[in-house]
């Protein structure tokens, strides 16, 4: 059925928990995984009369969000590892998550994109998270949501 399962992950628990999960349905069907992160962009800010004010340097940014990045992967690469699980990772430097993501999945040649619903309950746990419900609206790749 699914031999590649791209999992996007931010590092939260709810992720981290769909990532357990991914890893689990991986082993029971045979797949492997890339688990995807999208680093943001620099972000430019003004202020006033556009001044630009930041204490931040661009390649510092970048160099955090890199460190930020191979830590929340390297968490899904070990699940994977741990589990006999074939298991990559990506990132990708976008403000835009949901076009990330599926530009990922396609990179990477998945036929199945395996993402968290959102952590909130009650009335608005009836409503998908909106990234994952803009992949849903604009992936050709299948899309599975874990809840």
């Amino acid at each position: 059925m699914f031999k590649h399962i791209l999992v996007p992950t931010d590092g939260s628990e709810l992720s981290k928990e769909t990532a357990r999960r991914a890893v689990s349905f991986a082993r029971e069907t045979g797949a492997r995984i890339t688990a995807f992160y999208a680093k943001p962009e620099y972000p430019v800010s003004y202020y006033g009369e556009g001044a630009l004010i930041d204490p931040t340097t661009p390649e510092k940014f970048a160099k955090l969000a890199e460190q930020q990045a191979r830590q929340t992967l390297d968490f899904v690469v070990d699940l994977c590892r741990e589990a006999g699980v074939e298991g990559s990772s990506l990132s990708l430097t976008s403000d835009v998550p949901y076009q990330a993501i599926i530009d990922a999945a396609s990179q990477a040649g998945c036929d199945l994109i395996f993402m968290a619903s959102h952590g909130r309950r009650g009335f608005s746990a009836l409503l998908l998270g909106s990234e994952t419900s803009k992949v849903l609206t604009h992936s050709k790749i299948p899309v599975l949501v874990y809840r």
